[in-house]
């Protein structure tokens, strides 16, 4: 250490505070998981596994879970699906391509919240964008309450949240199409290959870690929605796009903190036991790769 140009006490700052505001939180959160914290509780009694055993007899947080997972399932394969496409598009020599790329960019670096409030006047059933959209091009059979409508009021919230995280998986994409070798592509090109045959052979083997990092945070990202869906629904209409946070959120506000922490516990759980795999897996492609 002593020798090192760069010794290892230089980490110390940062692992006290990831150890402060990280891993005490946590393991305070665990506790109070296993007690039956409450707001009109005097004491706070260790209950056991009371409240994990109660999670199972609730269809409310069934249906949050649903959601939560058809969420981050769409969210994850149509951003990615998006991000890459706009991706290959702007890595093209455009005329425009770095405004393009800002303006794709750009719903990402402003707030969830102000997003929701936007899409809220943009679904709004009678003055809103896309139902006078609709009507004016002879599809006023396809205008519909988007946010009111339990058929369409979870798949509108899907398209806001594409629509805002696009761009950021494009950057990634973006980044690394350019380390990618031109050589192999023109000599590809040269060869007679065809641009669907190159991006198979080439350009996606050689995007496999720019994948596993957008895959893995979009996925992380979505199972973790809160913003958005609170918003535009508020994870109505009645139950119908009820997610985990939106449900934790009506724990704690009804004075329910230890089940409600017992739920984000239960949330961490379940981000760990997709993520890990899915982490260890595609690295191993870029491995294989």
């Amino acid at each position: 250490m002593g020798k090192s140009k760069y010794p290892l006490y230089f980490s110390f700052p940062a692992l006290a505070v990831f150890l402060v505001f990280f891993i005490t939180p946590t393991l305070i959160g665990f506790y109070y998981s296993f007690t039956d914290w409450n707001i009109n509780a005097k004491d706070i009694r260790f209950v056991g596994f009371q409240n994990y055993a109660a999670i199972f007899q609730e269809p409310r947080l069934l249906t949050a879970l649903f959601n939560t997972l058809i969420f981050a399932a769409a969210v994850t394969v149509l951003q990615n699906v998006c991000g890459l496409g706009l991706a290959l598009i702007l890595n093209e020599a455009l005329v425009l391509r770095n405004v393009l790329r800002m303006i794709f960019f750009l719903p990402y670096v402003i707030a969830p919240i102000v997003i929701g409030y936007i899409f809220r006047a943009i679904y709004h059933p009678e003055h809103g964008i896309v139902n006078q959209i609709l009507e004016q091009v002879g599809l006023a059979a396809l205008a519909h309450d988007w946010l009111n409508d339990p058929k369409y009021a979870l798949f509108s919230i899907i398209v806001t949240d594409i629509w805002r995280v696009a761009g950021f998986s494009m950057v990634v994409y973006l980044a690394g199409l350019q380390f990618i070798p031109k050589d192999l592509t023109e000599s590809a090109s040269i060869d007679g290959a065809q641009y669907w045959s190159r991006f198979r052979h080439i350009i996606f083997p050689l995007l496999a870690p720019a994948f596993t990092v957008n895959v893995l945070l979009s996925m992380i990202g979505s199972m973790k929605v809160f913003e958005m869906v609170m918003v535009l629904t508020e994870g109505g209409p009645g139950y119908t796009t009820e997610v985990f946070y939106t449900y934790i959120r009506s724990m704690f506000s009804s004075g329910e903190f230890g089940y409600a922490t017992t739920v984000n516990v239960v949330l961490f759980i379940l981000v760990t036991c997709i993520g890990v795999p899915v982490l260890m897996r595609m690295k191993k492609r870029e491995v294989e790769m």
